[in-house]
């Protein structure tokens, strides 16, 4: 592989922002802001449904201000008092999938969301603010939070079962992964279990997770359901389940998503965690990945390992899909006048902020996709569901098919998130 430049690219430090004392500003607890994000393909809104305090804190203690500019939308905490920026936080949601979708052209819709961070110790202002299709973030919504109001929910969490898979240590210091079950009735406890097990082994199993594996802890909360399995509404299926998950999401008949978040994030609460990934008991092909917020796969297909290893690679670091030829619902995904933000996938707009450091001198720019160049870091046209535009950096990946790994564009963004957890 021509990897010259690699470190070049990779070695700088990823944190550029001023980080602030978190024990001046924060408890080691979470306040989690629940709304509504609504609206239509043209236009967003805000509508706020609940504060809760929660017993944990997951996250960094000495990173809270998010690097990475990623996602379709941001929160920012502010300290109220002084204008400091306490906290900072890049997600995407289903909502800004749905909003790419023809249906969007002619209705409605709302999703549920969270903003979760830090317990404060003193009021703040929280700032919620939308990607423009020209890349450039537009305030939606802010609100002052005082965290001594009433109206804060303290609730003790659901006493559902919790167990470890991996526990390497403080939270602060690890990436945590919390697996809420989902169509798993009381009675297939064990069976969750050893699903649970199997699909943490696989993360495991492929780098650059395999060299990362101390960097992280995975804990499982037992969530039963009424029946097992999930909704496949294109075959008329129905099953009760504790979070409603579903295939045809958009009318795509693999896509498996759940809207239904405030239980979810209920039972997540339970335990410290970065990311959630709820794991579906059925053996379809099937999941979905939003870029700090949620990841979903079925447990029991004979591809689990790659679609559970590809949809974290979404969820966790944002990467995008390199696919241009399966079928999706988004109409105008991209904007090929300025810089997708996703790490792997380029419109050539602002090439420098990429992987360039990364594509040897002699190679090719766009790169054919040709057997001279396999194994090859490179610029090859096709990604993010799109043939032409849009620039991917390999010409087979995780993030492209089932059939290879992560590049190492993408590993080496996996590994500037997981540092950023760590640190």
């Amino acid at each position: 592989m021509k990897l010259k430049s690699l470190l070049l690219l990779f070695a700088l430090p990823i944190l550029s922002f001023a980080q602030v004392d978190f024990n001046n500003y924060f408890q080691v607890k979470s306040l989690r802001f629940d709304f509504l994000l609504g609206g239509n393909a043209k236009e967003e809104k805000v509508f706020f449904q609940q504060m809760k305090k929660e017993p944990f804190w997951g996250g960094s203690k000495t990173n809270t201000i998010d690097p990475f500019n990623d996602g379709n939308f941001r929160f920012r905490v502010f300290d109220l008092n002084s204008g400091t920026l306490l906290f900072s936080k890049g997600f995407s949601t289903l909502f800004d999938e749905w909003q790419t979708t023809a249906e969007a052209k002619q209705i409605d819709r709302t999703y549920y969301q969270t903003a979760v961070f830090p317990f404060p110790k003193n009021k703040v202002l929280l700032e919620i603010d939308s990607r423009q299709w020209d890349g450039t973030f537009k305030n939606i919504y802010k609100t002052e939070i005082d965290p001594k109001s009433y109206f804060i929910l303290d609730e003790k969490p659901a006493a559902f079962e919790t167990f470890d898979v991996l526990n390497n240590g403080e939270p602060a210091k690890k990436v945590d992964i919390v697996i809420l079950a989902e169509g798993y009735t009381a009675n297939e406890k064990d069976a969750f279990r050893e699903d649970v097990e199997k699909v943490a082994g696989y993360l495991f199993s492929e780098e650059p997770f395999k060299s990362e594996k101390g960097n992280f802890n995975i804990r499982a909360v037992f969530t039963p359901s009424v029946e097992s399995g999930t909704d496949v509404p294109g075959e008329h299926v129905y099953r009760n389940t504790v979070f409603n998950s579903t295939f045809y999401t958009f009318d795509v008949s693999r896509y498996l998503t759940t809207s239904d978040m405030q239980p979810i994030l209920d039972a997540a609460a339970t335990v410290p965690y970065d990311h959630i990934y709820v794991l579906v008991n059925t053996d379809r092909y099937g999941g979905g990945g939003f870029y700090n917020f949620l990841s979903v796969c079925t447990a029991d297909n004979n591809l689990t390992r790659e679609v559970f290893i590809h949809e974290f690679g979404h969820g966790f670091a944002g990467l995008g899909d390199e696919y241009y030829n399966s079928e999706v619902a988004y109409e105008d995904f991209y904007n090929l006048k300025t810089e997708p933000w996703e790490p792997n996938i380029t419109t050539l707009v602002d090439f420098d902020k990429k992987w360039k450091g990364m594509v040897d001198k002699n190679t090719e720019i766009p790169t054919p996709r040709t057997a001279k160049y396999e194994n090859t870091v490179g610029v090859y046209e096709g990604g993010g569901y799109m043939s032409k535009g849009i620039y991917s950096p390999f010409i087979d990946c995780r993030m492209k098919s089932n059939q290879a790994g992560f590049c190492p564009v993408c590993q080496e963004s996996i590994k500037k998130v997981i540092r950023y957890h760590c640190e």
